[in-house]
């Protein structure tokens, strides 16, 4: 390894260790408690049409991959129901399992969501993967991924 490499490879990493104490200062353990509640009110923001709630609980950078593999971001995920293309009428979670990860929660489990996608009345069953981070002291949703349950033969 030549000496250039070498100095900038530490300087590199030097600056990196300088730049976690900083990262992580804006990042904080969330309680199971606090990510729970901040679910169920997720649930019942989008059961109500409750679109600035679901503005200050959802996360700029959400990544949300529907079952049917159609991903959205913030912005398209909200205006999906507020168009009227989407409305949940009912949102039950069956099981979760929740695991927190310094500012990171990660939930996964099984819902069952009463759906309306552009008029046709749905029930779904899901397996389901969620994160949730808190950053400058705010829980947020940033991540869903589901894939449908199949119906029992």
């Amino acid at each position: 390894m030549t000496r250039t490499l070498a100095t900038t490879l530490f300087a590199a990493t030097l600056g990196f260790l300088c730049w976690l104490p900083a990262a992580a200062a804006d990042c904080e353990r969330p309680g199971e408690r606090e990510v729970m509640a901040a679910e169920m009110q997720r649930y019942q923001a989008q059961m109500d049409d409750d679109f600035a709630a679901m503005d200050r609980l959802i996360g700029a950078d959400l990544v949300y991959i529907h079952s049917s593999s159609v991903v959205d971001d913030k912005r398209a995920y909200i205006d999906s129901m507020r168009s009227g293309d989407v409305k949940y009428h009912r949102m039950r979670m069956l099981d979760s399992k929740l695991r927190i990860f310094d500012c990171l929660a990660l939930m996964t489990g099984t819902a069952s969501f009463d759906v309306t996608v552009k008029g046709q009345d749905l029930t779904v069953d899901l397996r389901f993967t969620e994160a949730w981070v808190k950053r400058e002291g705010k829980l947020e949703f940033v991540s869903w991924q589901a894939t449908r349950i199949p119906p029992r033969q």
